[in-house]
């Protein structure tokens, strides 16, 4: 019943557990690619196929990893109730807005184009990045519904 209460009190904590949710997806990813490239098993794709773009897998690396710090930290932050600035929280709508229109588009095109190039059709890196866009709409719908007075509360 507590759990219920507090939930009811607080509606941005579901938010801010889909940053989680999208935080742990992407670092499965990333272990996912780094296993098939040291440790390759047989039921995860190989480790070409999680590669999309030409970026040496060292700098990949080292960004993706960075990258997860970064949800981390905010959905750690989120998870807390820390707020920030409505001009934040438009830019990061407006952002995730284009971020899943670009990554769902990717998407299609890899799928309706025949001959589209290799990066509209590497499927594991596309669908990584809706996940991305979902964390960064996921953030900007916490900080609406942590800061009603400067976005909308429903």
């Amino acid at each position: 019943m507590e759990t219920t209460v507090a939930s009811a009190s607080r509606p941005w904590r579901k938010w801010a557990a889909a940053m989680w949710l999208a935080t742990a997806l992407f670092a499965f990813r990333v272990i996912g690619q780094a296993v098939q490239r040291w440790l390759p098993v047989p039921w995860l794709p190989a480790f070409r196929e999680w590669q999309g773009s030409g970026t040496s897998y060292p700098v990949l690396l080292a960004i993706q990893l960075v990258i997860i710090g970064a949800m981390a930290h905010a959905s750690w932050r989120a998870w807390t109730g820390s707020t920030g600035s409505s001009r934040a929280m438009q830019g990061f709508a407006w952002l995730g807005a284009l971020y899943m229109f670009v990554a769902l588009g990717r998407i299609a095109i890899g799928l309706s184009v025949d001959d589209a190039p290799v990066w509209f059709r590497a499927w594991i890196s596309g669908a990584f990045h809706v996940v991305l866009a979902g964390f960064v709409l996921a953030l900007a719908r916490y900080h609406f519904l942590r800061n009603p007075a400067r976005g909308d509360a429903a």
